[in-house]
């Protein structure tokens, strides 16, 4: 009987050792990423698509169990038009991210707050036309961090990088260059506040892979890349035979977040 007793005990210990493993998994699944630009064509578009986030798209986000929603600007520069907003949605999965829109079609209050924008007229749209990059997060980094920098928001600077690989072959050896290279760790142990790193599965600069960091103030986010530039774990990295040549184009975005954001 007690030899039965201990069998029947081990069982129940390893039942909840497994238990606990699969919690400990889906805490560190990886997540999705969806960006969405919208290109607006003058100040009645931005108003009109501000009070449509604000007020329709987050709230009913938030209610299909989708948190941390980032909604992004340029910030000021001579050089860019600021006729952009950025959305940028989790999701813990891609059939999170396919049933999305049926959800918000379901929703009364969001199809009610959200009138002006779901039933605009055709000569009278709210945007002039949206792009979406759909991301799968770095193994280093599987899920999303909101930012936790302080300060006004307007003198924030999150910092959205797209970076472009010759080949599929060399753009995975940029994402081995942030993951076992250790860049992610770089970028964690200089205070980055990173919000997420994203392989991208389907966008219109493939193959790319794109991630965003936080900082308080243009002076801090100055700073942080000096430190990071003249730091000798960069300079392993970038003199490194493994990564040369597995990236030929940067583009970085410094925006701000919307008073609506969700960070």
């Amino acid at each position: 009987m007690k030899t039965l007793n201990s069998a029947k005990l081990a069982i129940i210990a390893l039942f909840f050792i497994m238990c606990a493993k699969e919690g400990l998994s889906q805490n560190t699944e990886r997540e999705y990423y969806q960006l969405k630009m919208y290109t607006l064509k003058d100040e009645q578009q931005e108003s009109r698509m501000d009070n449509f986030l604000e007020n329709a798209y987050l709230p009913a986000l938030k209610k299909a169990g989708i948190n941390n929603v980032g909604v992004f600007k340029y910030r000021p520069n001579n050089y860019l038009l600021a006729n952009k907003i950025y959305v940028l949605i989790p999701f813990t999965s891609l059939d999170q991210f396919v049933q999305l829109e049926e959800k918000l079609d379901q929703d009364s209050t969001y199809m009610a707050a959200g009138e002006d924008y779901i039933k605009a007229k055709y000569d009278n749209p709210p945007y002039e036309r949206i792009n979406s990059t759909l991301m799968r997060a770095f193994g280093e980094m599987p899920q999303m961090r909101a930012s936790k920098v302080t300060g006004k928001r307007k003198d924030r600077v999150y910092e959205l990088r797209s970076y472009e690989s010759p080949t599929e072959a060399t753009y995975w050896n940029k994402v081995d260059m942030f993951n076992a290279g250790g860049e992610v760790e770089l970028f964690e142990s200089l205070g980055f506040n990173a919000v997420f790193y994203g392989e991208v599965i389907s966008g219109d600069r493939m193959p790319n892979l794109m991630y965003m960091t936080t900082f308080t103030d243009m002076e801090t986010r100055d700073a942080k890349w000096e430190a990071f530039f003249s730091s000798d774990k960069w300079g392993v990295l970038v003199h490194d035979p493994k990564y040369k040549n597995n990236m030929n184009k940067a583009d970085k975005l410094l925006l701000y977040p919307t008073e609506y954001s969700d960070y």
